[in-house]
């Protein structure tokens, strides 16, 4: 699903924005295909290129990882086929039990037992109340399931290599990675004066802190969590950056049951009810996330009315993007396809509307990719090359020349085109 708002005055500058929302690990490779898919069907686009970048939760990995010039295609292999010699995935490391937590906590336990003891002598109907002992003994629970330094750890080291850096002010276009203050509920802009010495590693760590599944993350002395309970997709962090055009990915909307076609095996209409307590909550995270991104982008248009805003969603009626676990590895290569048959199949849609605004940002649409409807998103990743720390380096700046001149020629080609 694609939302269009266009500008009502273009400007020249050519600048463009690229805001990615949070979603989960399956929220996060939604956004992947979608990203692919764009790579390949929008001429005049390159996705690690761009002017600013935002990214949220599972967002911040794919912003991070673009803004240090890690293209869709290794970002594919990495993920998805890992075919990489790049980096190696393995979902293990991003759900490894939080033992340490456990066990501290476990050690406090005698002292709270023994301070329990001491209240029940004093008023035994008070301290054997269940709000009491929840109370009492509720600081025994870890704050997160999983230690989440593993994916500090793996960032750490790809930002650490072939040219890229773990720096926000070392990279060459702007990025910010939004994570929330535990203790105030404040949003946090890492990559913003005061807060862009935080290596982005540990910053991307902060926002994907979801609660209940990561502990907060403790940077100079405060806790952070997962940077979407404040807002979905923080949009408005690269409006502000005076760009001429920006890309939203929001992976997460509401199922609409009411126009799904029945699932494989299944004669009748999807009942959210039959899937229980797991589906409820399910369908309520998306209806929150998504109104609060509604919100967001009905003020937009009149906040930034010569902006050009694109946002790609999943479908509402997509059973199953809805049915698969949000925390699931397994199902990534399923879910990065459909992400990616659904941008092409928007961007077909939507060509006639997108063609004219596009145009005015040097950006084409690539007629034989979207027009491809057996398509798939391993089509285009090739076989990856075989790269040392030496050659990744040199090509690393074969491309800045390459594209140092393909500025220069820009201006020339616009003018030909005014004469």
């Amino acid at each position: 699903m694609l939302s269009i708002h266009s500008a009502r005055k273009r400007g020249s500058g050519g600048r463009i924005g690229l805001a990615v929302a949070g979603g989960g690990p399956i929220g996060g490779m939604y956004e992947l295909g979608a990203l692919r898919a764009m790579d390949e069907a929008l001429d005049g686009l390159d996705p690690t290129r761009l002017d600013c970048y935002v990214g949220v939760s599972s967002g911040a990995f794919l912003a991070a990882g673009l803004a240090n010039r890690m293209d869709t295609a290794e970002i594919c292999r990495i993920f998805i086929t890992g075919t990489s010699d790049d980096a190696q995935f393995r979902p293990e490391t991003f759900l490894r039990p939080n033992l340490d937590e456990y066990l501290q906590r476990a050690a406090t336990l005698p002292g709270l037992y023994a301070d329990w003891l001491r209240r029940l002598l004093r008023d035994p109907r008070k301290a054997t109340r269940w709000s009491d002992l929840l109370l009492r003994f509720g600081g025994l629970v870890p704050t997160g399931l999983f230690d989440n330094t593993g994916v500090e750890s793996f960032l750490r080291d790809i930002f650490s290599r072939r040219g890229r850096s773990n720096d926000f002010r070392k990279l060459d276009a702007d990025l910010f990675v939004v994570a929330v203050d535990l203790d105030s509920g404040e949003a946090v802009r890492f990559g913003e004066p005061g807060w862009d010495e935080v290596p982005i590693s540990q910053a991307v760590q902060a926002s994907s802190a979801l609660p209940g599944l990561y502990s907060p993350v403790e940077i100079n002395g405060r806790h952070f969590l997962d940077g979407a309970l404040r807002r979905t997709m923080h949009g408005s962090t690269v409006l502000d950056r005076g760009i001429d055009l920006m890309i939203g990915i929001n992976p997460l909307v509401p199922f609409d049951a009411t126009h799904a076609a029945p699932r494989a095996g299944e004669a009748e209409q999807i009942r959210l009810t039959s899937g229980g307590l797991p589906a409820v909550l399910s369908q309520t995270l998306r209806t929150l996330l998504q109104s609060r991104m509604q919100i967001g982008m009905e003020k937009y248009p009149r906040q930034y009315p010569n902006i050009d805003q694109l946002l790609f969603e999943p479908n509402a009626h997509d059973s199953e993007l809805f049915f698969t676990n949000l925390f699931s590895f397994s199902s990534r290569h399923r879910v990065c396809q459909l992400a990616y048959r659904n941008t092409l199949d928007d961007l077909r849609k939507r060509a006639d509307v997108l063609r004219p605004m596009l145009a005015a940002h040097g950006i084409g649409l690539r007629e034989d990719i979207i027009n491809d409807r057996q398509r798939s998103i391993l089509d285009g990743l090739g076989r990856p090359p075989r790269m040392t720390e030496t050659t990744a380096r040199l090509r690393r700046a074969l491309d800045d020349v390459d594209n140092l001149l393909a500025q220069r020629r820009a201006p020339k080609a616009r003018q030909q085109r005014h004469a």
